[in-house]
């Protein structure tokens, strides 16, 4: 064994370290109050309107500044310290559930009410987010990424999916001021653990660029890394899918009307499967790239993904899409490390908050689109047509696979 292979092995046993667990802990809570509001929100809209189309606008809403504001944030994010602009986010965050109860008490609510309030948290999620990311690799050791962004990505889907949606029915039911106050109070209890975390995360600069500048270097290193881009376009066409499905998903499944006749509470359920299922991958994750490796592993996450999406184009049993929604949210968990974790490695530090958002754009900008289509094709063609559209969507990204091998990603691994 030579000794830099030594000192590897010392530093993927080595502790994780206090500041990770800080911002592991803000991280969080700041997904538990993101779980709670993504289920709060299309829940206050159904008793707004049932028209698919308008349901499916709130998602629309959400994820737009993904396609709009996403390169500005990745530069920006490399320009200022990355935990100031974390704690100024979800200082934002915080603050407009607050103002949405005020708007619904002073009997001003309405669903464009609700479109303005999802439209700024998704300004201060793009900004918290490709942050979030991007300080990681000034946290830990380069060799740590994997067993780093497992553990994250263990507490934000738990926050997120598995205690966030069945919390955010349970205050639903028991009125719009709790359902709009528990998340404000996490967000800025998030604020407070960010707090803690010690040091500057701004990178160092050798000279002045214009925003625009920066917003082009990270493009180009991403257009010209074909691993990289490879799985953005890929990423992109499955959260195209996966926000199209999802974002009518609760008329599919809530009310006796539905095609599953859920309450609230048993919705917010039901979306923990995916959770739970993503919670144990992200403990598995490194075990099955171990033995899978990269490109086996990859392709075996494509067709969990489309489980999650088409699966309810077959049943409407919930005791049948549960176990799916498990076995499909481990799948994407094992994508989502493994691709996560090979950013942050191929990418220089002083270019990662911009190449963040570069394949961001490409992997996220999508959303809004596919949750506008995802309105559209079920108002036209029904639910279920349309999940079964969106299945097979996702299974044809089997077709740039031959990219992905495992020699073409060690290759790209090495390069950097």
């Amino acid at each position: 064994m030579t000794d830099q292979t030594a000192r590897v092995l010392e530093r993927n046993r080595a502790p994780l370290g206090t500041s990770y667990w800080k911002l592991w802990t803000s991280s969080g809570l700041s997904n538990l109050a993101d779980g709670v509001f993504k289920i709060v929100l299309p829940l206050l809209a159904i008793q707004l309107t049932q028209s698919p189309t308008l349901i499916a606008g709130l998602s629309v809403a959400a994820t737009l500044p993904w396609l709009l504001f996403a390169l500005t944030a990745g530069a920006l994010a490399d320009r200022l310290d990355r935990r100031k602009l974390m704690l100024w986010a979800n200082i934002g965050r915080g603050l407009l559930p607050a103002v949405l109860v005020a708007v619904i008490l002073l009997d001003f609510g309405s669903i464009g009410a609700l479109y303005v309030v999802a439209l700024m948290v998704g300004v201060a999620e793009t900004l918290y987010d490709t942050s979030a990311q991007s300080i990681l690799p000034q946290v830990v050791y380069r060799d740590q990424l994997s067993r780093a962004n497992g553990r994250l990505y263990a507490v934000e889907l738990t926050a997120n999916q598995f205690v966030g949606p069945p919390l955010g029915g349970l205050l639903v039911a028991l009125g719009v001021v709790a359902g709009l106050a528990v998340p404000a109070a996490l967000w800025l209890a998030a604020v407070g653990c960010l707090f803690l975390v010690q040091g500057a995360f701004r990178m160092e600069r050798e000279q002045k660029t214009t925003l625009r500048f920066d917003i082009g270097e990270g493009l180009r290193f991403l257009w010209h890394q074909k691993i990289l881009r490879t799985l953005a376009v890929m990423t992109g066409v499955f959260n195209f899918a996966s926000s199209a499905a999802f974002a009518v998903l609760v008329l599919f499944a809530v009310g006796p009307a539905s095609e599953m006749k859920l309450s609230e509470v048993g919705f917010g359920v039901l979306l923990t499967a995916s959770a739970l299922g993503a919670f144990v991958g992200s403990f598995t994750s490194e075990w099955a790239e171990a033995r899978l490796g990269r490109s086996k592993s990859l392709m075996l996450t494509i067709f969990g993904s489309a489980l999650i999406v088409g699966a309810p184009a077959l049943t409407s049993d919930p005791y049948v899409l549960g176990p799916i929604l498990f076995l499909g949210g481990m799948l994407v968990m094992l994508w989502n490390i493994i691709t996560v974790s090979l950013r942050q490695r191929i990418v220089p530090n002083h270019l990662l908050g911009r190449v963040n958002s570069a394949y961001r754009l490409l992997a996220w900008g999508t959303m809004p689109l596919g949750a506008a289509a995802g309105g559209l094709l079920a108002q036209w063609l029904g639910l279920q047509v349309m999940f079964g559209i969106m299945g097979v969507l996702t299974l044809a990204l089997l077709a740039l696979m031959p990219v992905l091998t495992d020699k073409a990603i060690a290759d790209a691994d090495v390069e950097s």
